[in-house]
């Protein structure tokens, strides 16, 4: 015997809950959802809640999110009428005007019944420049494999004959209008131990998948692999395939008539547009290249017929660099620029970026309000008109048209309130972790807020994956919790990019608890202000906010009155054995093959850190049957174990949605109404 044997972990004793759908397994969750359902449904507030979420979730006044899709404006829409969403057209004219005169392209409730399937509708890729014909993805209940359809935009019907690939994870790309890039699952077994694609095929109009040739192969080892064209107003074309070596790192090639060659970009790097000629390129490392270094953050530009000629020997040109404290967001391309969204100290910022002579670029800035995030809406490669969304805690979304070579913004449409935020304020403060860092976070709450510690208090945050969380207008928020006099905080803790890759790479791997003790910093800062107190403080967070929550709850409990768990990873042990959890070790570590990364979450997975007799705080844990991604078996078995040392827990399944609040608005809706009525009760009762 040795002393690694006598070191092993117990056998899991609820490792049948990992089998999704077996009838055990599904009679222990419909018994947890009728009782968790039951409790929550009970409370007097429920039926309010829920009303008051689906009246916002399905209002006809909220924001139509525009596309320019062949010389119209596109919008997908649900509302109580359209549960799963039509996609529909107008004119710009139009689309400027109150009421917009819109025009019904496809319905999916419809289709779904026609087709007898419970259609989402996961987006349209639709080949430019002329955009008539469209790749339609539809997923059958949310989960993230899909069906995939070509529909021809003139005729308002899928093309008899035209392109059509089966259900299965794939990515997509036209090449040109009678071929296809393609990663599927080809032959059963091709796909990586994520669950993703690896092999890349094109796809000849009129003959079947069984006759696609190969492109380009990667490895089984891989996470997955993407084909990707980019086109310009110029009419230059970029074929590539981004094969992923981990989850931040690949291996960019070129598609040419030679074959597949590889691209001597960074392995934290990637094609991020192409405007005039000119690929840019997305750093999340430093490069050294054609004499000059470029920091990690930074944008460069390729000249596409260097590319195409010699790939492998390249020159490129510096485009924008981050100062101390920002960060690129978004980058998107119109007819003649380039347009990007930044964070200045996670305060939203806007850059037209215009090609210039010998290499160079000209930039100036679009004036946005301060204090607000700001997205990159819709751009057309047609014009240089872009949309632009701007929004804060306490004031709604405004949709703004640009043309980037003037930067005057032109306010088209203004969500109108939906819920009273005169007695709010909000404020951005800063916590210490740890380690000495200073940890910013904004806090919504009443201006005559009493410091007594009596503020009922919902502290979210996100720390992974380079995702960066800035202030955002939520209806159902402001109407269900602030509305109620409750305070809502957003914490910028490392893990997130709103200061670059480097507030990102603090976290990675077996230093993530760094991530954790900035948000208990936060949360310890708020007591101390005397903000609230543990028995007013709830959190909340999903999928790897949902293991932030998991860590929380298990180091922290005394800090908490309530955690919502939503469709979380919990069990990090056995992640790269559930859904497409093996496709994060570049977050996480690779537990089956670092004994490192084995030894820290040992000690740090929440599903192995729970013991019996704490005293935790009463959970709600939501998932999804049909999360394909993350998977629902974490937070079933988290609960089970939680069950088994006699601890009360709130739990529910919806058996359709994906990796999201549900399939439609309904289930939406449902959701939002289970959550807010849980903290109501934990936290105002």
């Amino acid at each position: 015997m040795t002393a690694a044997r006598a070191a092993d972990p117990a056998p899991d004793p609820y490792l049948w809950l990992e089998s999704v759908d077996s009838p055990r397994a599904m009679a222990w969750v419909n018994a947890r959802n009728a009782y968790s359902t039951g409790v929550l449904e009970a409370d007097k507030r429920y039926a309010q809640n829920y009303q008051d979420a689906l009246a916002i979730a399905g209002d006809k006044d909220r924001i139509p999110m525009p596309d320019f899709v062949h010389g119209a404006v596109y919008n997908f829409w649900q509302d109580p009428e359209h549960l799963r969403g039509i996609w529909r057209k107008t004119t710009l004219a139009s689309y400027r005007t109150a009421t917009p005169e819109w025009k019904t392209v496809l319905d999916i409730d419809a289709l779904g019944k026609t087709d007898g399937k419970s259609w989402v509708w996961h987006g349209a890729n639709c080949l430019q420049p002329d955009e008539r014909r469209c790749l339609v993805a539809l997923s059958d209940g949310g989960e993230d494999a899909t069906t995939v359809r070509e529909f021809d935009l003139d005729t308002g019907a899928f093309v008899a004959g035209g392109f059509s690939l089966p259900h299965g994870k794939q990515n997509v790309a036209w090449e040109d209008a009678d071929h296809l890039l393609v990663a599927r699952e080809w032959t059963p077994g091709d796909l990586t131990a994520s669950g993703y694609p690896y092999i890349v095929k094109r796809v000849t109009r009129g003959q079947p998948l069984e006759s696609a040739v190969e492109v380009y192969r990667g490895l089984k080892t891989d996470t997955e692999i993407v084909p990707t064209v980019q086109r310009d107003a110029q009419g230059h074309t970029l074929a590539t395939i981004q094969r992923g070596i981990d989850f931040f790192h690949f291996e960019t090639v070129v598609v040419t008539p030679q074959g597949a060659k590889r691209l001597a970009i960074p392995a934290k790097s990637g094609v991020a547009e192409l405007v005039a000629g000119r690929v840019i390129v997305k750093l999340d490392e430093a490069w050294t290249a054609g004499g000059r270094t470029f920091p990690a953050g930074a944008l460069a530009a390729l000249d596409i017929g260097a590319v195409k000629a010699d790939p492998a020997n390249l020159k490129p040109v510096l485009v924008w660099a981050p100062g101390p404290r920002e960060s690129l967001e978004q980058v998107s391309a119109t007819r003649d620029t380039l347009l990007l969204s930044t964070l200045d100290n996670v305060r939203g910022r806007v850059s037209v970026l215009t090609p210039a002579g010998r290499g160079g670029w000209t930039t100036k800035s679009i004036a946005v309000p301060d204090n607000l995030a700001v997205n990159l809406g819709a751009t057309d490669l047609v014009s240089n008109r872009a949309f632009i969304q701007m929004s804060g805690f306490l004031t709604p979304t405004t949709l703004a048209l640009t043309d980037t070579t003037t930067g005057a913004l032109d306010t088209v449409k203004t969500l109108p309130p939906k819920f009273d935020a005169s007695r709010d304020v909000v404020e951005q403060r800063e916590a210490t972790s740890t380690d000495g860092t200073k940890i910013p976070y904004f806090i919504v709450h009443r201006k005559d807020i009493a410091y007594d510690g009596a503020t009922p208090t919902l502290l979210y945050a996100y720390g992974g994956f380079q995702i960066s969380l800035t202030p955002n207008y939520s209806g159902s928020l402001g109407k269900l919790w602030l509305e109620h006099g409750g305070a809502y905080v957003l914490a910028n803790i490392r893990g997130g990019g709103e200061f670059g890759p480097a507030w990102h790479e603090a976290g990675l791997g077996v230093k993530r608890q760094i991530v954790y003790d900035d948000f208990a910093s936060v949360a310890r800062d708020l007591i101390a202000r005397k903000v609230t107190s543990p028995r007013r403080l709830g959190i909340e967070g999903g999928s790897n906010g949902g293991l932030l929550m998991g860590v929380q709850f298990t180091q922290h409990p005394e800090l908490w009155n309530a955690v919502v768990i939503q469709v979380p990873l919990l069990d990090m042990i056995r992640i790269g054995k559930i859904a497409a959890g093996a496709s994060w070790a570049g977050e996480y570590g690779d537990v089956n093959a670092d004994p490192a990364a084995m030894a820290f979450w040992q000690k740090t997975s929440p599903y192995a850190q729970l013991k019996p007799g704490v005293a935790y705080p009463v959970p709600f844990i939501f998932t999804t049957t049909k999360d394909d991604r993350v998977g629902p078996q974490h937070a079933r078995k988290f609960a089970a174990r939680l069950e088994e040392f006699g601890d009360h827990v709130l739990y529910y399944e919806n058996t359709e949605g994906g990796h999201g609040a549900g399939a439609d608005l309904k289930q939406a809706a449902h959701t939002t109404a289970l959550t807010m009525t849980y903290l109501q009760e934990k936290l105002i009762d």
